[in-house]
């Protein structure tokens, strides 16, 4: 991943499973400026069962009560689309990325040249695919909707166990001791970036908590940032101020589709606007220093003040305060101390206006 903030454009689902959208939608995250396109690799059979409802969202955006796995089953790619996007990326200097689902999936994507691999917040509690993935040795990008601290924390001891150690972790005593070893630690710090999220699409803004981005980098001592499932651009780009390292945010080619996620998504030219605005805060964040930038140096003397005479001035009277006044421009001595003045004699005369000289 690069230095600058690293921008995920999720097209997710968002191809209604053809895959035409699908290449339309990486020709919109290319066009935008993001640094990847980020899709879902899964079989519906392998994630969820009969039983699975949608969620309330998933309802209401496709206006559709029912299961699950009938929704998903529409919406996979198989592995010759996967095929056809990578080369369409490349084609189109964007990096791809896919979120895995499932260990066949994952083994997939595993032979892939991908910038990251992406743990959704749904799987933050999925043990053996953290496992996997951690064993990959492979940047890992970690969501954290609908987490705790202590959520996290458990993931972290697994995946720290499965950056060091070899096999399955014989219980919780090995992978919190592993988790807080100089090893774990420093496997930790090297792959993994912890995302903040609300898992609601649309999220209300009162209940993204932006600040808790702060908290998980003071807790856990790791890079952190921010995926955004809010309407608009104004949140993720706050994100970056507040310190994200990575920003991910849906996209679509039309809010007004059918589908679980458009809704909650940017249209083309919100996406442009939404990787341009974060690079200007990006630049205007620049350095932790306080001085004088070099574009400001030549209105220094146009904006700032000198002293000058408040009145004509003969040789050898006394400065006296109603001497003096401070005007444009400052080419002569600073108006910031007139009272050490106060008591000398002037060297000259002055005209009114004119400026003092030691």
């Amino acid at each position: 991943m690069t230095t600058s903030c690293f921008i995920i454009a999720e097209a997710g689902v968002n191809h209604n499973g053809s895959l035409d959208l699908a290449r339309r939608l990486v020709d919109v995250a290319a066009d935008a400026g993001a640094d990847v396109v980020k899709f879902q690799t899964f079989k519906a059979d392998r994630l969820v069962t009969w039983r699975a409802r949608k969620a309330g969202y998933q309802v209401a955006n496709t206006g559709v009560d029912g299961d699950q796995f009938g929704m998903l089953k529409a919406l996979e790619l198989s592995i010759a689309d996967h095929e056809a996007l990578v080369t369409h990326c490349r084609a189109r200097n964007i990096a791809f990325m896919s979120t895995a689902f499932d260990f066949e999936s994952l083994e997939y994507l595993s032979t892939l040249n991908m910038p990251a691999f992406k743990v959704p917040s749904g799987d933050i509690t999925y043990g053996a695919m953290l496992l996997r993935l951690a064993q990959l040795r492979r940047p890992l990008i970690v969501s954290t909707g609908m987490a705790t601290l202590g959520d996290i924390d458990a993931a972290l001891s697994v995946l720290a166990w499965g950056f060091t150690q070899r096999g399955a972790p014989s219980g919780a005593q090995a992978l919190e001791t592993t988790r807080f070893s100089a090893d774990g630690r420093r496997a930790l710090e090297e792959y993994v970036t912890l995302l903040h999220c609300t898992t609601q699409y649309p999220a209300p803004p009162e209940a993204v908590n932006l600040r808790a981005m702060g908290t998980m980098k003071a807790a856990f001592g790791l890079p952190v940032g921010y995926s955004d499932h809010t309407l608009g651009t104004a949140v993720p780009v706050a994100a970056v101020a507040l310190g994200a390292r990575v920003i991910e945010k849906h996209f679509t080619l039309d809010r007004g589709m059918e589908g679980p996620d458009h809704a909650a998504s940017l249209e083309p030219s919100e996406l442009q606007a939404m990787v341009e605005s974060i690079r200007a805060v990006e630049a205007a964040l620049g350095s932790s220093g306080k001085g004088p930038a070099p574009v400001e140096m030549a209105n220094r003397t146009i904006a700032r003040r000198s002293l000058v005479a408040a009145r004509p001035i003969r040789t050898g009277e006394v400065y006296s305060a109603d001497m003096f006044d401070a005007k444009r421009p400052a080419d002569g001595i600073p108006a910031i101390d007139p009272w050490s003045l106060i008591g000398r004699v002037a060297r000259r005369d002055y005209l009114l206006d004119e400026a003092i000289e030691l």
